[in-house]
């Protein structure tokens, strides 16, 4: 079987409930993998949104989660991971919020996408401080040996 990601809050493609967002309580949904690769040593987690601002004109590709060195062993995040409830060894880099962890979906206009992506690596990565999405894309440069994505969309209802 392949590397797969997928969550029990939404199904591929399809919307993300309003209680992992802004407009409910920003708990980041449960998340698990399987078939990770058996030479993975270590995990991370991009979560971003290419929508942003506006589906019909996007300008940028806003950041919502960064974690790293995620233990392979791990069978996923629970719902709410907060940073003291990620696996062991788990890093957090920052969101484009300026924060550590889950930034959660609060589109201006319009449903947007959500990008799971979930990257299996040859070796866990040194202590990176908390680093941008390019940051920890840079240093998995050469690392990866495998990749599963989930979609989600959410729109607001207000």
């Amino acid at each position: 079987m392949a590397f797969a990601i997928r969550s029990s809050a939404f199904a591929q493609g399809g919307p993300i409930p309003t209680e992992f967002t802004c407009e409910g309580q920003k708990l980041s949904p449960e998340i698990s993998w399987s078939d990770v690769p058996e030479k993975a040593r270590a995990l991370a987690l991009i979560v971003d949104d290419p929508d942003a601002p506006d589906p019909d004109a996007p300008r940028r590709v806003f950041t919502h989660w960064v974690l790293y060195n995620i233990p392979p062993d791990a069978a996923g995040l629970r719902e709410g991971a907060t940073p003291g409830l990620l696996p062991e060894g788990t890093r957090l880099g920052l969101n484009d919020f300026g924060e550590e962890g889950w930034g959660a979906p609060c589109p201006p206009r319009g449903r947007h996408r959500y990008f799971f992506k979930l990257y299996a690596l040859d070796e866990p990565l040194p202590d990176l401080g908390l680093p941008t999405k390019a940051e920890l894309e840079r240093a998995m440069q050469g690392h990866v040996l495998a990749e599963a994505e989930l979609v989600g969309t959410y729109a607001k209802a207000h």
